[in-house]
């Protein structure tokens, strides 16, 4: 039967309206999820670079020009209020999580709109492929890698990516299935062997909640719109604001709108 949280419009509504504050994952199957990162102008087009030479955490699929607040993809919407929970930044150090940001909104920010994994899950499960944190209910597992992203201007610091089981006989599959959508991380970054990527326990995300792993199967690392949550903490900028991890902006764009050959 039919839920709520299968209808992107009434998702947003209940956002919008307070009613709901939780996590997006496994919400408006089918809808293109999106990570927030919202910044002054004056640090916009060094961010717009960062995500330019990191296309793999940072898929831009939407910009909104300084002070706008109604997406394009997502026409009608508020970024303000459209996004379950919100984290604000000051110097690097998060300052609070929110639920709206009309008290810090600022004629000056812009708001970039970056490609999610959760978009592709659709087609994994469609595929018989499980999502473990979906099956349990929880926050997908997240870490901080040692792997460096490509600086520009004063944004720096170390990927970051999500991890899902998945059965050893479909890694390729999985591999093939999500290559064809670059804009929402496309193919995994890393698969096993979890220190190679400076993991050191699987069961300590740096975000989200850790998940099992069965015999059969093994970690898939995809690389993260938490990244720049990781880059705030290590270039400081003086003010970012971004969704909390997991609670994302889903867009009117489906996935069949991002599938490349």
């Amino acid at each position: 039967m039919a839920s709520w949280k299968d209808d992107v419009h009434e998702i947003r509504r209940r956002i919008r309206s307070a009613e709901y504050a939780g996590q997006t994952g496994g919400m408006a199957l089918g809808h293109a999820q999106c990570n927030v990162v919202i910044l002054p102008k004056d640090q916009a087009f060094d961010f717009l670079v960062f995500c330019m030479r990191n296309p793999k955490p940072c898929p831009v699929l939407d910009v909104l020009e300084a002070g706008r607040y109604e997406p394009n993809i997502a026409p009608g919407c508020d970024i303000r209020t459209d996004v379950p929970k919100y984290r604000v930044y000051h110097n690097g150090a998060l300052l609070e999580e929110v639920t709206d940001i009309k008290n810090y909104w600022r004629d000056d920010l812009v708001t970039f709109l970056i490609g999610c994994s959760f978009t592709f899950e659709a087609r994994l499960l469609a595929a018989g492929i499980p999502m473990r944190h979906l099956e349990l209910g929880t926050v997908i597992p997240v870490f901080e890698t040692n792997i460096p992203c490509a600086p520009a201007g004063p944004f720096h610091g170390n990927m970051v990516v999500s991890m899902r089981p998945i059965q050893g006989r479909r890694v390729a599959e999985v591999v093939q299935i999500t290559a064809r959508v670059p804009r929402v991380h496309g193919a995994p970054v890393h698969v096993g062997a979890p220190a190679a990527i400076g993991i050191r326990d699987l069961n300590a995300p740096d975000w989200g909640q850790p998940v099992p792993i069965r015999d059969d199967e093994v970690p898939v690392f995809w690389a993260c719109g938490v990244t720049p949550q990781a880059v705030a903490r290590a270039s400081r900028p003086p003010l970012m604001i971004t969704h909390a991890p997991a609670h994302m902006f889903i867009s009117d764009l489906r996935d069949s709108d991002l599938i490349e050959n």
